[in-house]
């Protein structure tokens, strides 16, 4: 059997993966998650991931690629699954990566359940990762993509053996140059369709307007207190701040100011100095290890603590059902609520939750 369920976005990518699979001769079934309801949308590329133009020109895709294709409205899952649990973190004081929910929590559940019922094999993604089996240790283990630039691996540490088993990602291999001329070559529609960095279902707007219109009762005024004490300014809640914001503080102080902390319980931001925002550790839970088995003992690591953050060497300790970090040099603004993942080279060993 080599059926392949290939997800569609829409984009160059997912649909040049649909055309490479075609190519290397796979019975290739194509599937668009509609997931947000984008209605209210100012401008088509406000913000994008599955709405209704994109699935028609997922569909316009798969017809050029003469491929069954399938859209399937998961707007209340994704809403439950995602956009609940990212405003829970925003009021309570965290900085939450949806991202990594919607595609390990949110998508590959989806997709694999919908390859059982279409007895699909495999599930194929346009993620620039690869994932590969160790046949020494029986782990499915993922690397970074050939195009560093590009590479989104630190999206998928949340990944299960099972879900990795049925993975494949085309363009791990490639360069986004050369997945636009594949996307050329085979003539697909989307060839020349730019991409969206936006996070989708913001469409744009700011994390605490778009809370703030769902639970219109959120809005509760708090203090901003400098790092002598000093209350300098008011606010409306800590969901519409992030660990090292500059912009929009409304404080003017002679010197550049940053959110250093947020204290969701008494409504405090506190600012203070760049250098107030430096710190060599963190206490990572709820670890995912990909690559090899749950360490017992300190390993080192690279670790990234933000999607386009540089990596840097760190200890990574076993502690109370979670790890301790202890970084080489100091990082700055590290944050509750993002994922911390750790490298050796390009091999993904495993990820979590930054929670202190």
């Amino acid at each position: 059997m080599n059926r392949i369920l290939v997800a569609m976005s829409g984009g160059v990518d997912s649909a040049v993966t649909a055309a490479l699979l075609k190519e290397q001769g796979y019975d290739i079934v194509g599937m668009t998650m509609h997931l947000w309801d984008y209605s209210a949308r100012k401008s088509r590329h406000a913000g994008r991931c599955c709405a209704s133009e994109d699935i028609e020109d997922a569909r316009r895709v798969a017809h050029h690629l003469q491929i069954p294709y399938y859209a399937i409205n998961l707007q209340h899952e994704f809403y439950r699954q995602v956009v609940q649990p990212f405003m829970d973190d925003y009021i309570t004081g965290r900085t939450p990566s949806p991202c990594v929910n919607c595609n390990s929590g949110l998508k590959f559940t989806e997709l694999v359940r919908v390859a059982d019922k279409l007895r699909a094999l495999h599930v194929a993604t346009g993620h620039y990762a690869r994932v590969e089996l160790n046949q020494k240790t029986g782990r499915y283990q993922i690397r970074k993509a050939k195009d560093l630039n590009k590479d989104q691996s630190y999206f998928l540490f949340n990944l299960t053996q099972q879900q990795l088993s049925r993975a494949m990602f085309p363009l791990g291999d490639l360069t986004k140059t050369e997945v636009r001329e594949l996307a050329r070559r085979h003539n697909l529609p989307v060839a020349q369709k730019p991409e969206s960095q936006q996070l989708c279902f913001l469409q744009g707007e700011p994390q605490g307007v778009f809370i703030q219109k769902r639970i219109p009762n959120i809005a509760r005024e708090g203090s901003m207190i400098d790092a002598g004490g000093n209350v300098v300014a008011s606010h409306e809640g800590v969901h519409h701040f992030t660990i090292g914001q500059r912009r929009h503080l409304g404080v003017a102080a002679g010197v550049p100011q940053y959110v250093i902390a947020l204290d969701h319980t008494n409504n405090v931001v506190r600012i203070g100095s760049n250098e107030e925002l430096m710190t060599d550790s963190m206490r990572v839970d709820r670890v995912n290890w990909i690559s090899m088995e749950a360490p017992q003992d300190k390993i080192r690591a690279n670790v990234r603590i933000r999607y386009k953050h540089e990596e840097s060497p760190a200890n990574v300790t076993p502690a109370n059902s979670g790890y301790v970090v202890q970084f080489d040099q100091d990082q700055r603004a590290i944050t509750p609520g993002q994922a911390a993942v750790f490298y050796q080279d390009d091999l993904l060993l495993g990820g979590g939750w930054i929670s202190s």
